[in-house]
């Protein structure tokens, strides 16, 4: 598999918050928002846009996923980094840096989720306020249990993904 030009996530049938996501000839498990898709994202909404989004760069553990190379520019996670979420405020849908007051993800967690985290351009470019912010490419929980609007597979699976994946891969959310 060369450099993936298109990943694919479709629904899965029976539950909202999970999907298949098709990368090349693999079909792979995903998690989705907690209300499935939207073509209408508001902030807080807990649904993944249905929207055709490229893969601008990402965070990453270096100790928690390694082995992981990928020509997407990738920043080391320090704990500093911040992403405010907060529409009513300037750097809204902007990475920030703590302290912040202002209502934020932070992006080096704790748990796995964003041990890689790669930032899709949903209302990036093109940022209007109270339409969504955070909607991440990241790892997904046990059990696939749902984000709040991004796009979560198995740790595996994207160490698989990750070399294949570039700036000219788009992931399109039907």
């Amino acid at each position: 598999m060369s450099q993936l030009k298109i990943l694919c996530v479709r629904p899965a049938p029976g539950n909202r918050s999970q999907a298949i996501l098709q990368a090349g000839p693999l079909r792979l498990r995903a998690a989705l928002g907690r209300s499935g898709t939207t073509s209408r994202k508001r902030e807080g909404d807990g649904a993944t846009p249905i929207a055709d989004m490229a893969l601008l760069y990402g965070y990453r553990r270096d100790r928690r996923i390694s082995g992981a190379g990928t020509s997407l520019p990738m920043v080391p996670a320090r704990a500093d980094m911040l992403w405010c979420d907060a529409a009513a405020h300037a750097a809204y849908n902007r990475p920030v840096r703590a302290p912040f007051a202002a209502s934020h993800e932070t992006l080096r967690r704790k748990d796995e989720l964003y041990d890689i985290a790669i930032v899709m351009d949903w209302n990036i470019r093109s940022r209007k306020r109270g339409c969504g912010s955070a909607i991440f490419f990241h790892i997904a929980r046990p059990g696939y249990t749902p984000t709040e609007g991004c796009v979560a597979i198995h740790p595996r699976d994207m160490r698989r993904l990750l070399p294949h994946l570039g700036p000219k891969t788009r992931l399109q959310v039907r």
